[in-house]
């Protein structure tokens, strides 16, 4: 949503999941019970000369309250060279697997999962024995050890990939399939005068509480229907795909106030149990095996562990807290795991947009750090693909210039508006950004999503040709399409308009144009409107504010008379329609 345009960006090196080392010592954590029994599965996913393992410990024992400790040793020679989930080091032969802050305790019959990539010598014999927190883990409370391994081949070079989940997924969940229409939101779209003209058209539900799983009794801004709902709903119109947002992080939104949730910074196991764990038992009825079922996940989380932590100029503390303690690396994680698991899903984790991680400084390690959740949900091929300008304004095309443009001999990047920024609009940048998530280790079929219900910027003030102007702040801000005052603003822009319709494959690397914010939802309140929905005030809503640094201290563009994040606004929506490009 929120576009942090500076061409000063630090990313911060420490990152949430575990810090590993070839060699080296690592305080090991005490526990206030130490295992009486432990079972351990380990598996890898190996090609010529190195291997991504997979480790799930299971305590059999008493619970351990205070930190967990697994320890093995490699029998031919193998180095662990990154980890993630748990801090890693290696002395030799002997590997020390210290268990996270945020995931110190393990109850009995709990379960921590971790993962590593590695490189070995010749031979990759699996290790004979492991132990936590000293016990050896033999299955039971006593006996010889007996750890489950298995070993597989990796049809590619690339770490960080294994076998692909069970099931017969299609390239392109939106190829070839008609996409459900909600009704909630086709009444609204209706009940404004020229609405019939797009309420036909696909657009996604937003699961942004958990009350919303079940839906609510009417009184909501979000309407009634539950997850379930909507897919009965998707049967009866005999729609081949149907989009959910999955949108309920602990400390979500840690770098804004409009749509903050309703889980705090240390609710993950709530996260898990009573947000994803029954959204997933709905999504696994047999009846909806027919139904494409595309999970958007979890907007802005990972780019803001990037550029708003640290001493990034939009640090926040929260943002700090949730990359310290993990919680959006393993929520994610987790919610790829339970939702890719099954044979009709697919998931497209958010990628933010070229106005925000469109820098040098972010690019690469937005996709790290993409790479990191993926790997914690223990195969990356549970990410299907990745979504770019989600409920944003950014333009899908920047007609009269691109990023190699001079004027004057002077490069447009140096102008205000680009800001050095590599990327000028959303096609570009997500295609580039598809190449950079492959590259890393994910497979080379993602596909990738742009959201075009809020970008199409038409009406009077679209520009028509390229500016004559030798000046390159003039010509850019005279030609480009983005009309908003700062690529910064990202809530209720005036001046917007519907972008490209729903379009399956329209472009090369790009499985769908999408409408996954609804048109007409707002984006957060003009001014502070107590609710029950864990929804905020942000003054970048107030259209009196006049900015901060993220904004380059501009006015917010906003417009006034919005309500709370997800509940309608009609005057949004006619300007939308208004302003559409392609027009209506």
């Amino acid at each position: 949503m929120r576009p942090i345009p500076t061409r000063a960006r630090a990313f911060t090196a420490a990152a949430a999941v575990g810090v590993v080392a070839a060699s080296g010592a690592v305080a090991v954590a005490t526990s206030a019970s130490a295992a009486a029994g432990c079972r351990v599965d380990y598996s890898v996913n190996q090609w010529s000369s190195g291997f991504t393992g997979n480790v799930t410990v299971t305590n059999l024992g008493d619970a351990i309250t205070n930190g967990w400790t697994l320890t093995w040793a490699w029998p031919s020679g193998q180095t662990v060279t990154q980890g993630w989930s748990a801090t890693i080091t290696q002395s030799g032969a002997n590997v020390t697997a210290v268990g996270p802050s945020w995931s110190a305790s393990l109850p009995t019959s709990g379960t921590a999962t971790f993962g590593f990539n590695a490189n070995y010598p010749g031979t990759n014999t699996a290790p004979t024995s492991f132990s936590l927190n000293g016990t050896v883990c033999n299955g039971s409370t006593g006996g010889s050890p007996s750890p489950s391994t298995s070993t597989s081949p990796s049809t590619s070079p690339s770490p960080g990939t294994s076998n692909p989940p069970p099931g017969n997924k299609v390239d392109n969940p939106y190829a070839g399939a008609r996409g459900y229409v909600n009704p909630e939101w086709k009444a609204k779209a209706e009940s404004v005068s020229g609405g019939s003209r797009v309420s036909n058209n696909p657009t996604a539900v937003w699961i942004d509480r958990i009350a919303a799983i079940e839906g609510t009794d009417g009184s909501s801004s979000n309407g009634s229907m539950g997850v379930r709902d909507h897919l009965d709903r998707a049967l009866t119109q005999g729609a081949g795909y149907i989009q959910f947002v999955i949108y309920n992080l602990p400390g979500r939104d840690c770098a804004a106030l409009a749509s903050n949730g309703e889980l705090g910074p240390s609710e993950l196991p709530r996260y898990k149990t009573a947000y994803i764990d029954p959204i997933a038992a709905i999504q696994a009825d047999p009846k909806y095996a027919a139904l494409r079922i595309i999970n958007i996940v979890e907007i802005d989380s990972l780019p803001n562990l990037v550029t708003n932590v640290g001493s990034a100029p939009g640090a926040t503390a929260a943002c700090d807290t949730m990359k310290a303690n993990g919680g959006y690396v393993q929520g994610i994680g987790y919610a790829l795991n339970k939702l890719g698991a099954l044979a009709n899903t697919y998931n497209y984790v958010d990628a933010a947009h070229h106005g925000w991680i469109g820098w040098d400084s972010n690019f690469a390690p937005t996709a790290d750090i993409m790479l990191q959740a993926a790997q914690a949900s223990g195969n990356v091929k549970n990410v299907h693909g990745f979504i770019t300008n989600t409920a944003n304004y950014s333009a899908l095309r920047e007609t009269f210039f691109t990023v190699g443009t001079n004027v004057g001999g002077t490069s447009v990047r140096q102008s205000k508006w680009v800001d050095w920024n590599q990327y000028v609009d959303e096609l570009s940048f997500a295609q580039a950004f598809r190449t950079k998530l492959v590259s890393i280790g994910f497979d080379s079929g993602i596909g990738m999503l742009i959201d075009t219900s809020r970008n199409g910027w038409g009406g009077s003030a679209r520009p028509t040709a390229a500016s004559t102007s030798t000046n390159v702040d003039t010509f850019v801000n005279e030609s480009r399409i983005d009309r908003r005052i700062h690529a910064g603003n990202w809530c209720n822009q005036s001046g917007a308009g519907l972008g490209e319709r729903p379009t399956a494959a329209p472009a090369a690397g790009i499985d769908a144009y999408v409408w996954v914010k609804p048109p007409g939802e707002s984006d957060g309140s003009s001014t502070l409107i107590p609710n029950d929905e864990g929804k905020g005030f942000d003054r970048m809503c107030d259209p009196t504010y006049t900015g901060n640094a993220r904004n380059g201290n501009s006015m917010s563009g906003a417009l006034a008379g919005a309500p709370i994040s997800g509940a309608w606004f009609a005057a949004q929506f006619s300007q939308l329609m208004a302003n559409a490009y392609p027009a209506l």
